[in-house]
């Protein structure tokens, strides 16, 4: 998965603006992202249509800030730069969950 530089929500546009993209906030010290990080493999292989970007909440937290980011792990969906879903709280999310979000996606998409 690729990694998000440091970036202002006004940067992250360029990053968002082709595709699917789906951002996935974490952070090291964080148990509950630590809970999914072995299932994004799985997830990221079952949903080729998307590009997945981790993002560090620590490292970006006026990113995180700016995009109502305030619960870890988290995702956040764009299809060609508009925001599409997002499961964002401080829940601990389960693989299934997590594809069950992304499988809404569509549903709404079409």
């Amino acid at each position: 998965m690729e990694q998000l530089p440091k970036m202002s929500a006004a940067d992250l546009k360029d990053v968002v603006k082709d595709g699917k993209i789906m951002l996935f906030f974490s952070a090291t010290w964080c148990p509950d992202c630590a809970f999914i990080k072995p299932a994004m493999p799985d997830i990221e292989a079952e949903y080729p249509d998307f590009k997945f970007i981790a993002v560090d909440r620590d490292e970006n937290i006026d990113l995180a800030a700016e995009l109502n980011v305030f619960g870890i792990p988290s995702f956040i969906a764009y299809e060609n730069g508009t925001e599409i879903g997002r499961l964002v709280n401080k829940d601990r999310k389960t693989k299934a969950e997590v594809e069950e979000f992304i499988n809404s996606l569509a549903t709404n998409a079409d």
